[in-house]
C-alpha cells in the first residue's frame, strides 16, 4: 500500500493520504465529519488512532474522510517517527480493521442545532453552515485539518468555530480564522460581526 504524506501549515502535524476512505462519506454523501483525538485516552473510540498513539512522540490524531493527520511532540523529529506511522497505517488498513470502534461519533458536531434558531436567525445560521461546508472545510482539509460550526449568537453577531487536526494549535490558524473565514462570512452574511475559535 502506498501512503502519500503532505506537510501542513502546522510544523508539528503531517497529513497521511492512504488513497482510500478513512471515515468515508456521511449519509448525505458529503465527506464525513472528522474525528479528533487530542490524547491517547480519547483514542479508545478508534482502533486506528490508538495504534498511532502507540508510536512514541505522537500527541494527537485526526481522522478525516480520506486522510489522517498526526500531530507530534515538538521535541520529536518527523524522520524518527514517520516510518513507524506509515507502517502502522498501512498494516491497519491492509488488515481491513475499522478506523472507528462501534458507537464512536464524530467530534465535529455543532454545539447547537438548526432547531435552536428561529426565523431570520435560522436563515443566517443556514447560510453560515453552507459557506463553511462548501468553502472552508474543503480548503482546510487540503492542509490536514477541519473547521466546524459550533454556535452563532444573534445578539452579538459572533460565530463560534471549532478547529481540528492540523488547524488545532497551528501558528497560522488565527490568521486563517480572522483574515480568511471572518472576512468571507462578513462579506456574504452581513449579520456576522466576528469569528471566534472554541474547543
Amino acid at each position: 500500500m502506498f501512503i502519500q504524506t503532505e506537510d501542513t501549515p502546522n510544523p508539528q502535524s503531517m497529513k497521511f493520504l492512504p488513497g482510500r476512505a478513512v471515515l468515508g462519506a456521511d449519509a448525505d454523501g458529503r465527506p464525513a465529519l472528522g474525528m479528533d483525538f487530542p490524547n491517547a485516552e480519547s483514542a479508545a473510540a478508534s482502533p486506528l488512532a490508538a495504534t498511532l498513539f502507540d508510536v512514541d512522540g505522537v500527541t494527537g490524531v485526526y481522522l478525516g474522510a480520506d486522510f489522517i493527520t498526526v500531530t507530534k511532540a515538538e521535541a520529536t523529529a518527523w524522520q524518527h517517527i514517520k516510518p513507524a506511522l506509515l507502517g502502522a497505517i498501512a498494516d491497519h488498513l491492509a488488515a481491513g480493521l475499522p478506523a472507528l470502534g462501534a458507537g464512536a461519533a464524530p467530534t465535529g458536531k455543532p454545539a447547537t442545532s438548526l432547531d435552536d434558531y428561529e426565523g431570520e436567525d435560522r436563515e443566517v445560521v443556514e447560510q453560515i453552515i453552507e459557506l463553511i461546508d462548501t468553502r472552508v472545510r474543503p480548503a482546510v482539509a487540503q492542509d490536514g485539518g477541519d473547521i466546524v460550526f459550533k454556535h452563532y449568537e444573534p445578539r452579538t453577531g459572533v460565530v463560534f468555530l471549532s478547529l481540528h487536526g492540523s488547524c488545532s494549535g497551528c501558528p497560522s490558524s488565527t490568521m486563517t480564522l480572522k483574515a480568511g473565514i471572518e472576512n468571507m462570512l462578513k462579506h456574504y452574511v452581513p449579520e456576522v460581526v466576528k469569528v471566534e475559535a472554541v474547543a
